[in-house]
């Protein structure tokens, strides 16, 4: 058994070129092969968001806290909130983040494939991320 203890990874800042607005990633984890699951903590101030992306195994997102947005490209956009698990289905370009007036945090899951979990795509718009109202789950 392997324990990581709470503060013995640094917090980092989620970079420009996969988040927009203030982002930090705490408690990153990956499995020991031939486990294939990773992730981390990762909490958005109100307005951040991920940027469009991908992940070849699909991705599962539990949020610990706040409220926030996810959209699956061509889906409208839906509110998530503490307590809720979404699943990002495989090979789906998506995107989640905080609402422009609350901040959220997730623990994001998700296996890798030939060595690699995500692939990062461009930045959501302005007008991507406010277009149409969110829909409840």
């Amino acid at each position: 058994m392997k324990i990581q203890r709470n503060g013995t990874v640094a917090s980092r800042k989620g970079p420009a070129e996969t988040f927009t607005g203030a982002v930090r990633v705490d408690s990153p984890f990956q499995a020991e092969a031939p486990g294939r699951a990773g992730g981390a903590l990762v909490s958005f101030e109100p307005g951040a968001r991920t940027h469009w992306h991908s992940h070849p195994l699909g991705q599962t997102l539990i949020v610990t806290a706040g409220v926030g947005w996810t959209q699956c490209e061509g889906d409208p956009k839906v509110e998530i909130r503490a307590g809720d698990v979404i699943w990002c289905p495989c090979q789906r370009r998506h995107w989640h983040g905080a609402t422009p007036t609350a901040a959220m945090s997730h623990i994001a899951i998700a296996e890798s494939l030939d060595g690699k979990a995500v692939e990062w795509m461009e930045a959501v718009t302005d007008e991507q991320y406010l277009a149409g109202s969110a829909q409840t789950a």
